[in-house]
């Protein structure tokens, strides 16, 4: 700017001289200004019309402050230019690499209409292009789960469906939020996974049910000839108790495998109702006190008395016992169980609460993450002395699952533990 300032100086003096030479040193002043804006509005004018019609071409010559704003514009729009053409080309590998992709991959704008989708949609899904780009997604799939599951959500768990497609196929759907509501949707082909489950699933409640007759026949002997005990020789009644409470023990297993079974496969189609929990935890902490009775345990209800939920009261009532259960079993003697049954509401969300608190003998961090698998055990050898058959907290996540909850687990060794089953708004009644 410096060095136009010396430009217009010496322009103007330039004027000033001839036109005092000619005695109009004012009129030669303005003229010169006049000139001086002229040469500016010169330059703007082939400014303009770089930008416009050849943006692409070289920089147009100039000298002073115009030189200098030229090849400004100019490095900035091949700074551009690079910039998208590198943006481009990622852009185009990333849908490269996507369309090689084996699971549906499919971008659905802010609208929930499809935007872009790879070649394995086509296949899994059905879509058509360019006959479907910009309709939206709940025309195309149009299963009132999927429906409900893409408007409302929440996305954190996966949703099976079968193909509308491909008849005898099972689809998973999988959607991610991200930018201004848009989502991106994977869909995977887990047809053999699911057929594995389900065979799995049958395999277990066929045997289940087959051991559950036999069972029931040897459990009836072993209770008939204990009755009838008194000519036997102690060496033998010592076998048949041992006989005894390893049968129960396996009746125990049999009924939490056929539980798991139903679980699984019916409580989805049941009609959920109203449950007075309140009653419920009475009841479950009157069993537990009768339950560990030789313990002297302390197990006190902190309730709210007016909270109830809708739910299946049989498998709500099955996961508070096994949590309180859990909570004698692994407390000693003269330890403490505080049972809480409350709400809360944060950032307008409410929740109800169900939590089981004890002082006993705590589990390590590293088994936390499993406890819920099926006989998965943190201990083999004290699970096995407590009798316990390894499905009870299985059992609890796929109760809790039936109702959209889920479970909380806080424990260290030798510090006790706290189960905490967290239940969503929808579901609490006062």
């Amino acid at each position: 700017m410096k060095q136009e300032a010396t430009r217009l100086l010496y322009f103007l003096l330039l004027f000033g001289l001839a036109g005092a030479l000619v005695g109009h040193a004012g009129w030669a002043l303005a003229a010169g200004l006049l000139a001086y804006t002229l040469l500016h509005l010169r330059q703007l004018d082939r400014l303009y019309h770089w930008l416009k019609d050849t943006p692409e071409d070289e920089a147009p010559e100039a000298t002073g402050v115009w030189g200098d704003i030229f090849q400004s514009i100019y490095q900035l729009r091949r700074d551009e230019y690079r910039a998208r053409a590198s943006l481009l080309g990622i852009i185009e590998r990333a849908r490269a690499s996507v369309s090689a992709l084996k699971e549906a991959v499919v971008l659905v704008d802010g609208h929930g209409n499809l935007e872009w989708w790879n070649l394995a949609a086509e296949k899994i899904l059905g879509l058509q292009s360019p006959v479907d780009s910009g309709q939206p997604v709940t025309n195309l799939v149009r299963d009132p789960l999927f429906i409900r599951y893409f408007e409302q959500g929440p996305y954190d768990e996966a949703l099976e469906l079968p193909s509308a497609v491909n008849p005898g196929r099972q689809l998973k759907f999988s959607i991610t939020k991200f930018g201004s509501n848009d989502r991106l949707m994977i869909v995977s082909d887990i047809t053999r996974l699911h057929n594995l489950e389900e065979m799995r699933k049958d395999f277990v409640a066929n045997v289940s049910h087959e051991l559950r007759t036999p069972l029931t026949v040897l459990t009836g002997y072993l209770e008939t000839l204990l009755t009838h005990s008194e000519g036997i020789s102690p060496r033998w009644l010592r076998a048949l108790q041992q006989m005894d409470t390893q049968a129960a023990r396996m009746t125990n297993l049999v009924n939490d495998l056929l539980m798991l079974s139903r679980l699984e496969n019916d409580s989805m189609h049941q009609e959920h109702k109203i449950v007075n929990v309140p009653a419920l935890l009475a009841q479950i902490r009157n069993e537990a006190i009768t339950y560990g009775m030789e313990k002297q345990q302390t197990i006190t209800l902190e309730c709210d008395a007016s909270l109830r939920l809708i739910g299946l009261e049989e498998e709500l009532r099955s996961t508070f016992s096994n949590l309180v259960t859990n909570a004698v079993k692994y407390t000693p003697a003269h330890g403490q169980i505080h049972l809480r049954w409350w709400t809360t509401t944060h950032n307008g969300k409410t929740q109800a609460f169900f939590s089981v608190k004890d002082n006993g003998i705590g589990i390590d961090a590293k088994h936390i993450p499993r406890l819920t698998e099926r006989f998965y055990r943190a201990d083999a050898a004290r699970t096995t002395a407590t009798g316990g058959t390894g499905l009870g907290l299985a059992i609890v996540k796929h109760v809790l699952l039936q109702h959209k909850a889920h479970l909380d687990i806080v424990s260290a060794p030798g510090k006790g533990s706290t189960f905490t089953c967290v239940f969503p708004q929808e579901l609490i009644v006062r």
